[in-house]
């Protein structure tokens, strides 16, 4: 009887509009207040409220044998409160049920642990209060933005209190391990580690929908005999909550699909949150990931840090830190850490399948970021760098 764990991630950065050299020093327009209430309130038509109201009528209809887990950051904690409140009130009614667990990560789904502790460490404490605040529960286990992980992170965690932290299963870090045992990374006492089943994941996040796909159509039951036959002892199927209605739109199947997967899970094998998991499931060994490995199994840290233009855009927002925090300007300060988000950078990526960027094409991203970077430096009355043509 396998542990089988369902984790969601809930992220919506606030997207930039196109910001140009003309307003450094003239206006701080730097967010796309249009668009981001456009895609917030059609995200939550589409996902969020159907999904979240499927997930509460499962775990009633289970009476609390359904259980899943969810990874909220706290720039779309903002979002909902601002733009769709109604969808803050369904994640508090699925918190009120018990069988739900909220995971810890920085407030603005930033990449700080690597560019400054500090940072890292004030993100993650305003992300666990505001969870606390609205959910009534303090997170035990760390997820960090893009399940960008290695040793140092998961040590990092332990001190912070964190009893276990989730990432990918990617070879590169498991060699000829599977990724259905929890594992105990290496320079660490007893945090334990969670990783994902990329295969089963992704063929619901990414496939399922994909008529192309030579196990198309995909079926609860199907699923449920994937995972029987597995090996291990817990499968965790860790996607991004959009893959319900957003990605995979309703007429696909997919509400039904989840609809019929807990009952199918249940005839074998039973539900736990990454909490209950850390708690009642023993180390298999040790697992030792020195260098980064994140959660795009495909493309991995390349999509986030793998051009000159990300790097520049990542060290110079960092290089601001001292005298953004010195100011003492929480408008400042906030505008500042929503720029952290990992989804700046990604949409500077080049040389992978989609970057999803709003502004037409990596170096568009990099332009309009830079200038806002170099508005921010003018606020802190700081010389500007010039941007190469």
């Amino acid at each position: 009887m396998k542990k089988v764990c369902l984790y969601f991630q809930v992220h919506q950065p606030f997207r930039t509009n196109n910001y140009s050299v003309f307003s450094i020093g003239n206006d701080h327009k730097y967010f796309d207040h249009d668009k981001n209430m456009r895609i917030a309130s059609k995200v939550a038509d589409q996902c969020y409220l159907p999904a979240n109201k499927l997930m509460l009528d499962l775990i009633r209809k289970h009476q609390g044998k359904f259980k899943v887990a969810f990874g909220i950051s706290g720039v779309a904690l903002d979002q909902m409160e601002e733009y769709t409140p109604q969808v803050i009130d369904t994640f508090k009614a699925l918190a009120d049920t018990g069988c739900v667990e909220f995971l810890g990560e920085t407030y603005h789904h930033s990449l700080s642990f690597f560019y400054s502790k500090e940072e890292f460490l004030e993100q993650v404490r305003m992300h666990d209060q505001k969870i606390q605040n609205l959910f009534g529960m303090r997170p035990t286990v760390f997820r960090n933005s893009e399940l960008v992980f290695n040793n140092e992170l998961a040590a990092y965690a332990e001190s912070m209190g964190y009893k276990g932290i989730v990432s990918n299963g990617t070879p590169q870090a498991l060699g000829w391990r599977s990724p259905n045992y929890v594992y105990n990374p290496t320079s660490t006492k007893s945090i334990k580690l969670l990783l994902k089943n990329v295969g089963m994941s992704e063929d619901i996040e990414h496939r399922f929908s994909d008529e192309s796909w030579n196990e198309w159509p995909m079926t609860s039951r199907k699923m449920a005999g994937w995972l029987g036959d597995a090996e291990g002892e817990v499968v965790n199927l860790f996607m991004d909550y959009e893959a319900l209605g957003e990605h995979h739109k309703k007429d696909s199947g997919i509400f039904t699909f989840m609809k019929q997967l807990p009952d199918e899970i249940l005839k074998n094998h039973v539900w736990a949150t990454p909490g209950e998991i850390v708690e009642s499931v023993k180390s298999a060994g040790e697992l030792d990931v020195h260098l980064p490995i994140s959660g795009n199994n495909l493309e991995g840290i390349r999509a986030l840090l793998g051009n000159n233009l990300q790097h520049a855009a990542i060290n110079r927002i960092y290089q601001l830190e001292k005298g953004v925090k010195a100011s003492n300007d929480p408008e400042l300060i906030d505008h500042w850490r929503k720029m952290q988000s990992t989804d700046h950078f990604h949409y500077m990526a080049t040389g992978i399948s989609k970057n999803h960027s709003p502004h037409g094409s990596p170096y568009d991203s990099f332009i309009a970021y830079m200038n806002i970077v170099n508005d921010l430096q003018l606020r802190l009355k700081q010389p500007v760098t010039p941007i190469a043509k």
